[in-house]
């Protein structure tokens, strides 16, 4: 499957996931898995559709730096990073059922440490939410999602990645390599030994190599194929044409 085919056709899988309220999408992975790229991607496919797409990320509900550096381990990066209560009282519960759906995109700015100040924004009955970020399927979020994309590459694929999209921001590709060995690669393998992510998402899209990634239905014990109309399409391969 090439990329464009893959896009396509987990829009046309977000698409059937019809809901009473907003479909809220995450789409979790790795650092530098390719989460932001793939949910870019399938947002512009859905813009063009009949229904409203509100494009989000993890990164606008970081915690103050206070509290997300002040342990600067694996662990620290894992446990204090993003302030979950407010992703959910500000988007995911207001977009779920019986919610408001009166939302806000992002709570907090992490470059000015700041709290982000902006109104709020109103989601049409069957708008699509798609929200990306790290520590998407840990235990306190998973019941807010409707559909799950985690987002799969090795470790060796994203460092090489990071060390040229993050140099400028670390300084030098040693520097960025120091910081995901000491900090960003830990935390994240603590989050797949202890959440187990890829057995709770929808459907995990494997991304190591960029130009032709594949998708499959995630194992998840207990599941039956038949549940949902994700499951049909992604078992019958259909290429879909519409996305309304």
């Amino acid at each position: 499957m090439n990329r464009t085919d893959l896009v396509h056709e987990l829009a046309a899988i977000i698409v059937g996931e019809v809901r009473p309220h907003p479909t809220r999408v995450a789409i979790d992975g790795v650092d530098a898995a390719g989460k932001t790229t793939l949910a870019n991607e399938i947002a512009a496919v859905l813009a063009p559709g009949s229904r409203q797409v509100i494009r989000a990320s993890i990164d606008g509900f970081h915690n103050p730096k206070h509290i997300r550096r002040r342990d600067d381990s694996g662990t620290g990066y894992f446990r204090d990073s993003f302030n979950y209560q407010a992703l959910c009282d500000n988007l995911l519960t207001p977009l779920g059922p019986h919610g408001s759906r009166q939302f806000r995109r992002a709570a907090f700015d992490f470059r000015a440490d700041a709290e982000v100040v902006s109104g709020c924004e109103v989601a049409a009955h069957d708008a699509i939410l798609i929200l990306d970020g790290v520590f998407l399927l840990r235990t306190e979020l998973r019941t807010h999602w409707d559909l799950s994309i985690f987002v799969h590459a090795d470790f060796e694929t994203t460092l090489a990645r990071a060390q040229v999209r993050d140099r400028e921001l670390f300084g030098d590709a040693d520097a960025v390599r120091q910081r995901y060995e000491s900090r960003y690669v830990p935390g994240q393998r603590l989050y797949l030994e202890q959440e187990r992510p890829r057995q709770f998402a929808d459907i995990v899209v494997f991304n190591s190599d960029f130009s032709n990634p594949y998708f499959e239905l995630a194992e998840r014990p207990g599941r039956q194929e038949e549940r949902t109309p994700a499951a049909l399409r992604v078992r019958s391969g259909r290429q879909p044409t519409d996305y309304r």
